[in-house]
């Protein structure tokens, strides 16, 4: 099992990790009027690849096993 944590502050909404992630984990939502990354399946889903972490530019995503 793996926790995906992003951070708001950093995330820039680029869809790197929409886009990297093979199990389509990931989506741009809009929340507190700002739009960022979401993680929207359960740890239990995530193969932890890290594709979305190397994706992502801004250092937003951080993936550790639980």
């Amino acid at each position: 099992m793996f926790t995906i944590t992003i951070d708001t502050e950093k995330c820039a909404a680029c869809e790197e990790c929409v886009s990297a992630c093979p199990i389509e984990g990931f989506e741009i939502q809009e929340l507190n009027g700002r739009k960022v990354a979401v993680y929207t399946l359960s740890g239990d889903d995530c193969i932890g690849c890290l594709a979305c972490e190397s994706a992502c530019e801004e250092g937003a995503i951080t993936v550790t096993e639980s």
